[in-house]
């Protein structure tokens, strides 16, 4: 007998029977084109259960109705405003309660999975008897709360450790980590892979039949969360995490091992447990500027919907640079052509991207087809046909003048040209260039597999339309772009590089790198500015800094002030300012009774704050929202902080200003306050 649901509107839930009894449930939420858990999205799936628990069915699927994917997540914006009414314990409380009551359900439940399935998503899996995810590159499942400063809250953090074991789940829980179908059903999150066409039928077949899971399985998830496998494992996974993340910084991580730890004998005081801890969290200055980061991230994200007509791509110059952003872009999709002067440099960004492919594309039988976007063009001949150039030679003017004059008038008309300079401002040049309303700086960030921004350096005759389209072509390369004007800098380099000088000149006071970087990694900084210079290599960020220097008003330290000895250039040659072993800094040991001057973090951390006034004053971004997404994605820039003129509002103007007095009396005028400190935005 199916269940009757007379009665109940629901505009965000499609009920379905089908011949064998099954009910299917499909989330399809209103006016939305993601699936996300908003209240009133629980308050409808509550009052289905409970119809469900009074006239049970043979079986209930649970799948989603929408073709982007299964479940995103809660409704970050909805959380955040319980964050500012006090309501987030409430909140917490009714996801609970709802897939409690799912879990509790007298009838086999499956949680169908196709797509992206995250934080609430795989929540509501959990409480299934079973889950099935589809075979599709599109499904992963993760949970990603670790990385808006809290943990799962609706009963994820308890029920995952007890299904696939307690290590497998803390490297999924700490990491924010996503996995996909494979991977899912290796450690036992889900029972059954399936191809995208038959998903519901084999979830169906789950329903009739069940499964039992390996007896492997089953025994490890008990062992790891005895109250004795708890008490050894907990302080291990602690130090763990403090390597990376400090409790101060990050206390999520800590709270969630503490909540699992100390646990309880009933899965009601569990429960307890985790509501108590996710809304202290919830709270603190640390999860509110996550949110306020994956706010920024998702606007940066929409500055590049549309359509970019970019297909084809054509890279001038295989340096690591170069050679980088043309392999990305093949990964990517695009097709891609690289030029430069001589084919034994095209041929060792070639074997770079072989390298890329091979970690990045996990199907073996894929790769060739990868492989084959990018293709060796030592005459240019892919000019005629790219929708887009993109310049990444000598950061040299009059050469990159010289090129342009041969490139343009080899191009498609409507075809963009970009030049990827670090530093050079773009009236330089676009002074000579046939087309300028087509042409833009399209500023990439070392490595440029990890980094996620990319700065559209603007010039005053470029048309509205290539910049819409060069965010375009970011988005679909999974990068964030931000528009910036075209001064000398830009956005990052000019933030950045007052805070590399001085730790420099520090360096040259005879302040120990290691010292210096690790003031900056108090603060926060993902690494220090010393190994920082090490890793973008000496020799860059010399060229940078002349470039630089001048127009921010700053004096270039001696380490800077010419270009390094060859094979001394820093990471890339395994020698710079420290020695590299295996890709890694060795910093050599402190003395024990080293004292680091006590202005030391903020002599590096107020020059970058205090240029990031000055960029929003002068309007190199439009808004400080749009500069602190840039200089985070950027730089690194301690995201917990929640940006620089984020860390200005919570730390107080004149707390700021008198520190940067004191430091302009003790060490010279390059600490003066720079304009723009009486900017209104910074105090609202």
């Amino acid at each position: 007998m199916m269940p009757h649901f007379d009665g109940l509107t629901l505009k965000n839930w499609q009920i379905q029977s089908r011949d064998d009894g099954i009910l299917i449930l499909r989330f399809d939420r209103e006016g939305q084109s993601v699936n996300s858990f908003a209240q009133e999205v629980l308050l409808e799936l509550e009052a289905i259960i409970e119809r469900l628990a009074m006239e049970p069915p043979r079986g209930v699927i649970l799948a989603s109705a929408k073709s982007s994917g299964f479940i995103a997540g809660a409704d970050i914006k909805e959380f955040a405003e319980f964050d500012r009414k006090g309501t987030v314990s409430d909140a917490i409380a009714r996801g609970q309660s709802v897939f409690e009551k799912l879990a509790l359900l007298p009838c086999p439940t499956v949680a169908a999975i196709h797509g992206f399935c995250m934080g609430g998503g795989t929540e509501m899996a959990l409480a299934c008897d079973y889950r099935i995810a589809s075979s599709d590159a599109s499904t992963r499942i993760g949970l990603p709360e670790v990385k808006l400063g809290i943990f799962p809250g609706w009963g994820g953090s308890v029920r995952l450790p007890r299904l696939i074991g307690a290590p497998a789940a803390f490297d999924l829980m700490l990491t924010g980590r996503s996995v996909n179908a494979k991977a899912a059903r290796a450690m036992g999150l889900v029972d059954r892979v399936s191809e995208p066409a038959t998903l519901l039928d084999d979830a169906a077949l789950l329903v009739l039949r069940g499964i039992e899971r390996p007896f492997k399985q089953r025994a490890l998830a008990w062992l790891s969360n005895t109250w004795v496998a708890r008490q050894l494992l907990a302080p291990q996974m602690h130090k763990q995490v403090a390597r990376k993340a400090p409790k101060a910084h990050y206390p999520a991580p800590y709270a969630l091992i503490d909540s699992w730890q100390k646990g309880g004998s009933s899965m009601r005081q569990r429960l307890e447990r985790e509501r108590r801890g996710v809304v202290k969290l919830a709270s603190t200055p640390t999860a509110r500027n996550l949110i306020r980061v994956f706010f920024l991230q998702e606007r940066m994200k929409q500055l590049g919907s549309g359509d970019s007509g970019i297909r084809k791509v054509h890279v001038v110059g295989a340096g690591v640079m170069g050679g980088d952003i043309a392999a990305w872009s093949a990964y990517k999709g695009f097709e891609v052509t690289l030029q430069d002067r001589e084919q034994k440099y095209i041929d060792a960004a070639l074997s770079r991207a072989a390298e890329l492919f091979a970690k990045r594309v996990k199907d073996e039988a894929k790769r060739p087809q990868v492989a084959a976007r990018l293709k060796s063009d030592l005459a240019g001949d892919g000019i005629a046909e790219a929708d887009l150039v993109i310049e990444a030679i000598i950061e040299r003017s009059d050469a990159k003048r010289e090129l342009y004059a041969a490139t343009e008038p080899r191009m498609k008309t409507d075809a963009l040209l970009t030049t990827n300079t670090s530093s050079i401002p773009l009236a330089e040049l676009s002074a000579h260039i046939q087309r300028p309303a087509q042409f833009a700086g399209l500023h990439y960030f070392n490595p440029v597999a990890l980094m996620p921004l990319v700065e559209i350096i603007r010039h005053d005759g470029m048309a509205a339309d290539t910049e819409q389209r060069l965010a375009a072509f970011c988005k679909k390369l999974d990068k964030l772009p931000v528009p910036v004007a075209g001064t000398p800098g830009f956005l990052v380099n000019r933030v950045l590089f007052p805070y590399l000088l001085e730790a420099m000149r520090a360096y040259a006071e005879g302040i120990p790198a290691a010292a210096i970087d690790k003031a900056a990694v108090k603060f926060g900084m993902p690494m220090g500015p010393v190994e920082l210079v090490d890793t973008v290599g000496l020799d860059v960020a010399a060229g940078v800094g002349a470039e630089l220097a001048p127009f921010l008003g700053l004096e270039i330290p001696a380490a800077l002030a010419a270009p390094p000895e060859m094979g001394k250039r820093g990471k890339k040659d395994g020698q710079g300012i420290y020695s590299w072993e295996n890709g890694k800094a060795q910093k050599p040991p402190l003395p024990k009774d080293y004292q680091a001057p006590d202005d030391l973090q903020d002599r590096l951390i107020l020059p970058l704050l205090n240029e990031a006034v000055a960029c929003l004053h002068d309007g190199v971004v439009s808004d400080a929202d749009l500069l602190d997404g840039g200089v985070i994605f950027g730089t690194g820039f301690a995201p917990f902080r929640g940006g620089p003129i984020q860390y200005i509002r919570e730390t107080g103007i004149d707390v700021l200003l008198e520190k940067l007095k004191a430091l302009q009396q003790r060490h010279g005028e390059r600490f003066a306050p720079r304009p723009g400190w009486d900017n209104p935005v910074l105090r609202d």
